[in-house]
């Protein structure tokens, strides 16, 4: 299986990085689809491609890093079984139809998250041993309506590092205006147990110094919302943009390594689809 690189150029970014890899990715990747004709048919088993080139600018929450502006390519693979867009795979299940305008979608998620950070990225993390991003696993499932898209993820670290786990829940409703553009509001929240919090914001005992004591992080719950445009000079050509704001649990705001409440992230780029 091949996945585009994380998000940074390095394996040093904070956990927010998670949510805003799958509003830059996953997300486009659905508002991009749905200016497409469903396929039907024997065409439903082919397989499109698209590559492209995005820039992502994201704020961390530690204290002293400074904004980061990281260019990422962009490949997408989409069938009847599999899609596959930046830095996440999902395996298709079997859908379930409830009535002509509403659909449960159900997939297992592979997902590379370079979340974490090396103890040079900013003054407050001198001392701290290194914390490494990883690949998460886990399933999705969506219900799809005329009112609202709302979807539900559950991941593990397969990498075995935080040993943690983090659930994923967003709503969403996408518009269309003509042929060209659409654009996708969305609001979610991310909830990450006591072992993810405490890997990427925990400080442990001998890493405690005066203006950093030691630190057990707790399950904690983050706010989001942002909104995803799209527009497609024509079937091939596509500009996506994208800005989500997340608020911080208090169990993160909390933690010495931390100066923000909120996180932000902003996305510009360009796929060209075959």
């Amino acid at each position: 299986m091949s996945l585009v690189p994380p998000l940074t150029s390095s394996s040093h970014t904070s956990f927010s990085r998670m949510a805003a890899a799958s509003m830059l990715t996953v997300g486009f990747f659905t508002s991009a689809t749905a200016m497409a004709q469903e396929p039907t048919g024997a065409e439903s088993s082919s397989t499109t491609w698209g590559l492209g080139l995005g820039v992502v600018s994201e704020q961390e929450p530690y204290a002293g890093i400074d904004r980061d502006h990281t260019p990422i390519p962009l490949l997408e693979v989409e069938n009847r079984y599999l899609h596959l867009f930046g830095p996440q795979i999902v395996f298709k299940l079997p859908s379930l139809d409830i009535s002509d305008s509403q659909r449960l979608n159900f997939g297992i998620v592979g997902k590379y998250d370079g979340s974490g950070y090396e103890e040079g990225d900013a003054p407050i993390l001198d001392g701290m041993d290194e914390r490494k991003g990883g690949f998460w696993a886990g399933g999705k499932v969506e219900w799809s309506s005329n009112v609202v898209d709302v979807s539900a993820e559950w991941l593990a670290d397969a990498s075995g590092n935080s040993e943690g786990q983090v659930i994923n829940v967003s709503l969403e409703r996408t518009w269309r205006f003509g042929n060209h553009v659409l654009l996708t509001p969305h609001v979610g929240a991310n909830w990450h147990d006591e072992k993810t919090t405490d890997y990427y914001f925990g400080v442990r005992d001998s890493e405690a110094r005066i203006d950093r004591p030691a630190y057990v992080g707790e399950s904690a719950t983050n706010l989001e919302a942002g909104v995803r445009g799209v527009y497609m000079f024509n079937k091939h050509h596509s500009v996506l943009m994208g800005v989500e704001v997340t608020r911080l649990a208090d169990e993160i705001k909390d933690s010495p390594l931390v100066d923000r409440s909120t996180g932000n992230s902003m996305f510009l780029g360009y796929l060209y689809r075959f």
